[in-house]
């Protein structure tokens, strides 16, 4: 099967990845509007292209947080990356290295941070934050990514609790026995009960309830005392937000809805980025996340003020193919586009 666009590569995943693990890695929550609506917003953006520009020469690098990438798409942090391949993270991270550009690895890896920064010594990765009730577990987290030579820390915001993906309850989804969430292994005893809807996490493989609902703009502070890497806030969708973050002393902001996998209904994420950016006016650096699908939506976004945007689900179909070598693939395809694309709008 010639993979031409990342659609070829969702195809492919579709097919061969078992159905529960499908239907995890594509859940939205409730009726998946926004998830849905993350993809459509950017059809509906046109482009005013200029013609006679010269452009025989491009240069599509860029810096994020003063590292320089190979462009500017980078690989959001998602769990659970040995569903799609028995290496997991390893792959990602290698795969990351290869194509000079930003992993950011998920607290819900299935490989160790350890593995994952040995697997890709030198590559830029930055470190992705739940908060747990079991404040120490997330301390020691912090400063295990730290010590490995992650970059960044970045606090996911939009996950008190977990969204009901309703695909995940109807399937009872949970993890393989022989997989864990490698991270926090001794943090939890591994929850045995039953899934149910009141168990909210029951699907990560961690007791109910694990995740900490009281986490505030003030639990920045607290990070903050905790490491000296750059933090990075995902989840915002607001202008008020966006301002706070700020105030607070956040290096980076990353738009996203979490793939609308949270809150259905909200704003799709190319549509929040406006209002992020002209709130944030140049103070910190601005990403977005959510329903990138070709190199045109990657312009899009960096016209309309992102430095860079991260990809999810489009990562984990690349796995899913042919592991590393499949995601170096998703990637290859989105820089060529993305290229062609500057190139035909001047």
């Amino acid at each position: 099967m010639s993979m031409v666009c990342l659609s070829d590569f969702e195809a492919y995943a579709k097919k061969y990845l078992p159905k529960i693990t499908w239907e995890y890695f594509a859940a939205g929550a409730d009726d998946c509007t926004t998830r849905d609506e993350n993809i459509l917003a950017y059809k509906r953006i046109r482009f005013r292209p200029r013609m006679l520009r010269d452009v025989s020469m491009m240069d599509i690098r860029t810096k994020i947080l003063g590292t320089e990438i190979s462009f500017p798409v980078g690989i959001a942090p998602t769990g659970f990356h040995q569903l799609a391949w028995p290496d997991g993270e390893k792959s990602t991270a290698r795969a990351a290295r290869a194509m000079n550009t930003c992993y950011i690895a998920s607290t819900y890896s299935t490989c160790t941070l350890e593995e994952i920064s040995a697997a890709a010594p030198g590559g830029l990765r930055w470190f992705q934050l739940y908060i747990h009730r079991n404040r120490a577990a997330s301390q020691q987290l912090v400063q295990r990514a730290e010590a490995l030579g992650f970059q960044g820390l970045v606090l996911t915001a939009d996950l008190p609790y977990t969204g009901k993906r309703r695909d995940d309850v109807r399937n009872g989804f949970r993890l393989p026995p022989h997989m864990k969430v490698k991270n926090l292994e001794r943090a939890f005893e591994v929850c045995k009960m039953s899934p149910s809807f009141h168990s909210l996490h029951w699907h990560y493989g961690l007791p109910p309830n694990s995740l900490d609902p009281s986490v505030t703009w003030n639990d920045i502070y607290w990070l903050r005392s905790l490491t000296h890497l750059p933090i990075i806030i995902k989840g915002i969708l607001t202008k008020e937000d966006a301002e706070l973050a700020v105030r607070h002393g956040v290096q980076g902001i990353i738009v996203s809805n979490h793939g609308g996998r949270q809150l259905d209904e909200g704003p799709a994420t190319i549509d929040a980025l406006v209002e992020v950016v002209e709130a944030v006016q140049g103070r910190v650096e601005v990403y977005v996340d959510g329903g990138i699908r070709k190199g045109s939506d990657v312009l899009k976004a960096l016209a309309l003020g992102a430095k860079c945007v991260f990809i999810g689900r489009p990562a984990l179909w690349g796995l899913a193919y042919k592991g590393e070598e499949g995601l170096q693939d998703v990637l290859r395809i989105l820089q060529d586009e993305f290229r062609l694309s500057m190139a035909l709008a001047g």
